[in-house]
């Protein structure tokens, strides 16, 4: 599907990025993933349509723009998206804040002694 000019794939997604996985008012964002540079609703949809195994993007390229807010078409970078208490910088769209408990999937995430945790 076609968003705000941006290509999404994924199962069943609509207008605002939300899929047949996770269709709650909140979710609302599209991450591009690392290993393919396309835009997906979630790591099930990637798991569902591309042909390749997923890869999190690297910690250091954190400023890369990979989140799309499904409400408005604003581009955020990976830290953007992080820090930004789970609404979009552009629109104010709220989104779920349940997704953070999927972070390791899509992002690398530094673990507590220093390491990067894939």
């Amino acid at each position: 599907m076609n968003i705000h000019g941006i290509e999404v794939k994924g199962i069943g997604v609509d207008p605002q990025t939300r899929c047949a996985h996770y269709a709650n008012p909140q979710d609302v964002i599209a991450i591009k993933f690392y290993c393919c540079q396309t835009y997906y609703p979630c790591y099930s949809c990637h798991d569902a349509v591309a042909e390749h195994t997923p890869m999190p993007w690297p910690s250091d390229q954190f400023d890369e723009k990979a989140i799309l807010c499904g409400v408005c078409g604003w581009e955020m970078t990976i830290t953007e998206y992080m820090n930004n208490h789970f609404s979009c910088p552009n629109c104010e769209a709220e989104f779920n804040p349940r997704c953070q408990n999927h972070y390791g999937l899509y992002f690398e995430i530094p673990t507590k002694s220093g390491d990067v945790e894939v």
